[in-house]
């Protein structure tokens, strides 16, 4: 089966099927902003001062204080985490249907956060041939809206809160603060609508593919037997929208969450009070590490919802639909190397490898380390890059006999020809404090006072840290670090691997 690719270029389409000229569209019945739309609004109002996935409360702060002079939306503070970190909520609109959407739940789980900014943005536009959108919003919904519930998490970057609880299993004892104020709100609005905003690890895969799964969608059970009420059809039916939207930009890259009922989870609980409630999991895409991308993704159908609802076209989508989308499976490694010869002379083994990358956070940066995942027969697993290990071999890399006597010896290209010779380290003898971070700008692992040490053999949790090689000892491929180098390739194509650690 062929290596499954979403390429960024979809994310451009300009399909133009659906034009959103005022006028109702035959197919759905309703307004609709075809795909070439989408993509000029979001160009236009994404928010700039969020470029990375890293970003703070006081960066979201003072976002929130710039909304609040263009009088567009109603802001309130509605209360402060455990630490003191105001929670802000946003109202947009005056109609009859009230609509709750809250992200970042999970401090470390931020992509929506940002869609989110795009979209108030958005809202405060006019003039731009798209205030009828805006008006169909206005007059039709009551949308509230609560970016980053979890501010503590969102300043170490962890998933839960300062007091060490998972927010999303707070829904029925409200042991935290941040957890009774979401209830609460719930409770005085009486939403009829709930967007559950949240990230998925990059390592689920489509059923059977090697596709990762970029959005994962869910309309939450209610009760143990997962039955189908009014209430959870309508968010079924949502769904099936959402997803007529994603496959013309992300074909065969859409899956279901987990229905089991999780009588502490918000999104089950939202779902039992009346409330049809979409949980929306920002997933994978190779070569959107920073997932700007998916967050393009998640503005453009949040929007449209937000349209289908205003409207009440989402409810000519038959809900058998939902069904037809499949449930995650987890089979999604950083690398598979399949067949690699890794035995000894008395000990002969090929097998299979599969690498994952872990982060770190160190203040707004993160930094990986590399790991062997899993040894064995690994056909159902996948990765974001794979290598056919037929006739090639493990090789243990080797650190540059001398150190380079400061980091202004050694260059990009310089690093890579070291590479491409089995040289996978070499040590700076001075290095100046500003430096530090420079060390992982370089196509090679670069160290000062600390040691550095190549992958001396394959072993479950070790490091990847080696090279794959021909029958005949020829270099093929560098695993540094979890990241894969194809050493036939220029450095252009190759780049700087950032953010690495020894």
């Amino acid at each position: 089966m062929k290596l499954f690719v979403v390429s960024l270029g979809l994310l451009a389409a300009t399909t133009c099927s659906n034009p959103f000229s005022g006028s109702s569209n035959s197919s759905n019945s309703g307004y609709q902003l075809d795909t070439a739309q989408m993509n000029k609004i979001h160009s236009t109002y994404k928010e700039s001062a969020l470029f990375s996935r890293r970003f703070k409360h006081k960066d979201v702060d003072s976002l929130i204080q710039l909304h609040h002079k263009s009088n567009v939306f109603k802001i309130s503070q509605i209360g402060k985490s455990v630490e003191g970190r105001s929670i802000n909520e946003l109202e947009y609109g005056d109609g009859d249907k009230k609509v709750m959407l809250w992200s970042q739940m999970h401090g470390d789980e931020p992509t929506a956060t940002m869609a989110l900014f795009d979209l108030f943005n958005f809202l405060e536009g006019k003039g731009d041939g798209f205030d009828s959108v805006r008006t169909l919003l206005k007059d039709n919904l009551n949308i509230h809206f609560i970016p980053m519930l979890n501010p503590d998490g969102a300043e170490r970057f962890l998933r839960r809160n300062a007091q060490s609880i998972d927010l999303n299993r707070d829904a029925r004892a409200n042991q935290t603060v941040e957890g009774a104020l979401l209830k609460s709100r719930a409770k005085e609005i009486q939403p009829r609508y709930g967007f559950n905003l949240h990230d998925q690890n990059i390592y689920y895969n489509v059923p059977g593919t090697k596709n990762p799964v970029t959005i994962s969608l869910l309309a939450p059970a209610f009760n143990t037997e997962r039955e189908i009420n009014e209430v959870r059809e309508g968010a079924m039916q949502i769904i099936v929208g959402m997803n007529k939207v994603l496959q013309q930009y992300i074909p065969d890259a859409v899956a279901k969450y987990d229905d089991t009922y999780t009588p502490r989870g918000f999104g089950d609980n939202f779902q039992s009070w009346g409330a049809s409630t979409v949980l929306i999991e920002s997933g994978g895409l190779k070569g959107d590490p920073e997932k700007q991308q998916i967050r393009k993704l998640n503005f453009i159908i949040i929007l449209n919802a937000l349209m289908e609802i205003a409207q009440g076209t989402y409810e000519n989508y038959d809900a058998k639909g939902y069904e037809d989308i499949p449930f995650n499976a987890s089979n999604m490694h950083d690398i598979v190397i399949r067949g690699l010869e890794i035995g000894s002379d008395s000990i002969p083994l090929k097998t299979d490898i599969a690498v994952r990358r872990g982060e770190s956070t160190e203040g707004r940066d993160f930094y990986v380390r590399g790991r062997i995942e899993d040894i064995g027969d690994l056909p159902e697993s996948f990765g974001y890059d794979e290598v056919n290990g037929e006739d090639l071999k493990f090789i243990q890399g080797k650190i540059a006999e001398k150190p380079v006597p400061t980091l202004e010896s050694i260059t990009p290209e310089l690093a890579y020809d070291l590479l491409k010779k089995g040289y996978m380290g070499v040590q700076v003898q001075t290095l100046k404090p500003e430096q530090a971070n420079q060390l992982h700008n370089f196509p090679i692992q670069i160290f000062a006072g600390q040691a550095f040490a190549t992958t001396p053999f394959i072993d479950l949790g070790g490091t990847a840290n080696f090279y794959v090689a021909d029958k005949d000892g020829k270099l093929k491929y560098a695993i540094l670090n979890g990241y894969l180098i194809d050493l036939s390739k220029p450095l252009s194509e190759v780049g700087l691997l950032k953010n690495r650690v020894q």
